[in-house]
């Protein structure tokens, strides 16, 4: 029987009746979450760190096909057991100890559902300050650091997302489904656009990398490339942990693997192609890189600039649903089952998504990239590597699922709390926290060249360590792993 403190209804295994989810329902959650302005700043921030239109497209392709092996492996759980991120977690967190893990992921969630917020806001002010012919921003205010106009959109941009806070997930499906061709002909029109202001492809494709001999940084790359492709798996780490929240509604394994195959490597290598050809191009056009299409679009004129920043606010909602609420929401509702509903998860990270003050970590793109994206990523690898093996080394992908809403159950281990866990999470995270803070903070932290080194690589070395690390430690005590498979 299942106990009151991990089962609700909404963390429930999905029956028969709610597996209606194909393939194209997941192409296009990802057309829908990828064409997004945050993927768009991406590549658009690599070129402005200084590389050509190609190695940032190519960048971002190679890291998202790196990130959809983990997507897979953890989503098939999901797929054929029914259960959310929160749930699956248990199998190798224990019962209690699956708090720490849904936590972590549900603050990171609350992280992305405010920057996109305060994407949104700005893009509604942006809006209504072109068609007024004035800068609506204001002063900065003390300790915010932003003005009382972008604190005021920033607000009506949150508030109307409650809405789809309390509709549930059916209404994001079909949000998705519905918007995702809107996006692919909008972003066509802007690569149209960029191509005939700069003059053709030429002009675009033949600035030379700021790497390049003769270049401002020259013999940089390779100290880019590796935190920059970091930071593109980084990207959609996230979401490889939360997978299973979206492939539990899946009508087999076959859709959720086919859906997010064409999805999520193609639909990314695409936008990052866009998004480096209009970047590059604004630099021919206005002979600066703008990597914020809100800016952008604001320099555009007449019905353009009411076009555009329509289709980024319904793009922002539509993304940030899918992307950041639902997968905080299980998160928050598995830590008090009894007390947290999925919509009440929903409100928490609403109002976390305010207090993390997501416009500072916007302020630049190496801190959008090299400090958010990389730093978090020494996070999540870790717990991605203990998932991955759990579930396929150590189970081989059998689960006791009514064991996973009882508290006495298999995943019980000590307390509820595994300790292999623990010790492989904090043997993945570790290596990577002294370069994590000397990135941050380089004049109040300094460090050796090979914590730097490790932590240009922070979701690998997280993810490798916890895997072989827990690994090693589940199979030195074969009965309790016996008993839980």
């Amino acid at each position: 029987m299942a106990d009151e403190t991990l089962w609700n209804a909404d963390l429930a295994p999905t029956g028969p009746e709610q597996r209606s989810w194909a393939w194209y329902h997941y192409a296009a959650l990802w057309i829908g979450m990828i064409v997004a302005v945050p993927a768009w700043m991406l590549a658009a921030g690599l070129v402005e760190q200084g590389m050509s239109a190609g190695q940032a497209a190519l960048t971002v392709l190679l890291g998202n096909l790196i990130v959809l092996v983990p997507m897979l492996l953890i989503g098939h759980a999901g797929a054929r057991h029914g259960i959310p991120y929160a749930v699956l977690v248990r199998a190798s967190f224990g019962t209690t100890g699956a708090r720490l893990p849904a936590l972590a992921r549900a603050l990171v969630a609350c992280g992305w559902y405010g920057i996109q917020t305060w994407i949104g806001g700005e893009a509604l002010l942006t809006l209504l300050g072109v068609a007024l012919g004035a800068d609506l921003r204001g002063t900065p205010l003390p300790l915010l650091g932003i003005g009382i106009g972008q604190l005021i959109a920033f607000l009506i941009f949150w508030s109307l997302q409650l809405f789809f806070v309390r509709k549930g997930l059916l209404t994001i499906r079909r949000l998705e489904t519905w918007t995702a061709p809107v996006k692919i002909l909008v972003c066509i029109a802007l690569v149209w656009w960029a191509v005939q202001a700069a003059g053709g492809f030429g002009p675009i494709f033949h600035a030379p990398s700021a790497f390049a001999p003769g270049g401002t940084r020259e013999g940089q790359f390779w100290a880019v490339f590796w935190p920059a492709l970091t930071a593109m798996i980084g990207y959609w780490a996230t979401l490889a942990l939360n997978i299973p929240d979206f492939t539990r509604f899946a009508r087999s394994q076959r859709d959720q693997v086919i859906g997010q195959s064409i999805g999520l490597p193609p639909m990314m290598g695409l936008i990052a192609l866009a998004s480096v050809i209009t970047t590059s191009a604004t630099v021919v056009i206005y002979g600066e890189a703008i990597w914020d299409p809100v800016a952008l679009s604001g320099r555009f004129e007449g019905p353009l600039v009411l076009l555009g920043l329509i289709v980024i606010s319904i793009d922002t909602i539509s993304c940030n649903i899918a992307a950041n609420l639902v997968s905080a929401s299980y998160d928050f509702s598995s830590i008090a089952p009894k007390r947290i509903s999925y919509r009440t998860g929903g409100m928490i990270t609403a109002i976390l998504g305010i207090l993390m003050f997501p416009w500072k970590l916007l302020a630049s793109t190496g801190g959008y990239i090299f400090v958010w994206l990389a730093g978090y990523s020494a996070l999540l690898g870790p717990i991605a590597g203990i998932l991955i093996a759990d579930y396929w080394l150590i189970r081989r992908t059998a689960l006791r699922v009514e064991d996973l809403y009882r508290t006495d159950g298999a995943y019980s281990y000590r307390a509820g709390w595994n300790p292999a866990a623990l010790i492989a999470f904090a043997a993945g995270a570790l290596p990577n926290l002294p370069g994590f803070l000397a990135t941050v903070a380089p004049s109040a932290f300094s460090v050796g060249p090979v914590w730097m080194a490790i932590y240009t690589w922070a979701w690998f070395v997280g993810l490798f360590i916890a895997l072989v690390v827990y690994t090693g430690l589940m199979r030195l005590k074969p009965r309790a792993a016996a008993q839980a498979a």
